[in-house]
């Protein structure tokens, strides 16, 4: 038997950092929502009691680092389940660029593996398991759009956006997420307003959302890698209506209202960044198979 699953790729919104907790995460606010733009998961039972990773993208990680891996490994100790099990990861998300690929392809596995081995657990369930992978796990396995406290496993689901385009550009650069929090300054930065954002979305104003993108961790990432700031400036001149970094980068996404500057943009971002996708949003949540 074998299950297919899409694991959507998400952008912040709004991501605002509070406080470090006793625990070393730090108390997170961030307005998330799924954009289409997915890696795809198949899943198949093999014989034997092993997990297999496969993908031809050399970036994936073959083993418990994987975060699929870790997926199919907690459900298996969890529910005593001995049958082995395939997972094959088509990439097509960027891997470490802010827009939860791992995280997702996490997601996905934990749901497929539901239906694939007939656990019948519920939607929420799965969050709660994926809370223990990592922060943005719970909030991909729901997928739409939702403000996510604590780590980020605190999910509160909320309206989709406006529909619009997004157009996605990644250096050719890494950014370590652990770096970016251990240099971000909290005395020192402009705080988002995730009350405003989430009233935008309510209110499905364009307008409003576009005037509340906000993400902290800019603070930091644009001085590490000026290259960032350069395709945040780019995307301006071009046209984007609203620019900003996802989650701790390297990607920066910009909303597009009219079809008319969509091209122009894509074509000037193609001219000195190789990944760039022009995708729409998703924003609803994802029905459990």
């Amino acid at each position: 038997m074998k299950v297919l699953v899409k694991a959507p790729a998400k952008i912040n919104l709004s991501l605002d950092v509070l406080h470090k907790r006793p625990d070393g995460f730090h108390e997170v606010e961030m307005v998330m929502t799924t954009i289409d733009l997915a890696d795809r998961i198949e899943l198949s039972e093999i014989k034997g009691n092993q997990i297999m990773i496969e993908s031809q993208n050399r970036f994936v990680p073959d083993d418990q680092r994987n975060l699929a891996y870790q997926a199919a490994k907690l459900l298996k100790d969890r529910f005593d389940v001995h049958t082995g099990v395939s997972i094959s990861i088509d990439k097509t998300i960027p891997v470490a660029a802010g827009l939860a690929g791992g995280s997702s392809d996490a997601a996905a596995t934990l749901r497929g593996l539901n239906k694939l081995w007939g656990l019948g657990l519920s939607i929420d369930q799965l969050a709660e398991i994926g809370s223990e992978i990592g922060s943005d796990v719970s909030f991909c396995v729901y997928g739409g759009t939702a403000l996510a406290k604590g780590r980020g496993e605190k999910i509160t689901h909320l309206p989709a956006p406006p529909n619009c385009w997004v157009i996605l550009a990644k250096p050719s650069i890494g950014v370590s997420t652990a770096d970016v929090y251990r240099n971000l300054n909290l005395s020192n930065v402009s705080h988002p307003d995730t009350q405003a954002m989430m009233d935008g979305l309510r209110n499905r104003s364009y307008k409003e959302v576009c005037g509340e993108l906000g993400n902290v961790l800019e603070s930091v990432t644009l001085k590490m890698h000026p290259e960032v700031a350069h395709i945040k400036d780019q995307m301006v001149r071009f046209g984007a209506d609203a620019v900003l970094m996802s989650g701790s980068g390297p990607t920066v996404f910009g909303l597009v209202h009219h079809d008319s500057r969509l091209q122009r943009i894509y074509n000037g971002l193609r001219g000195f960044c190789d990944q760039v996708f022009a995708v729409r949003m998703l924003g609803e949540r994802l029905p459990l198979d």
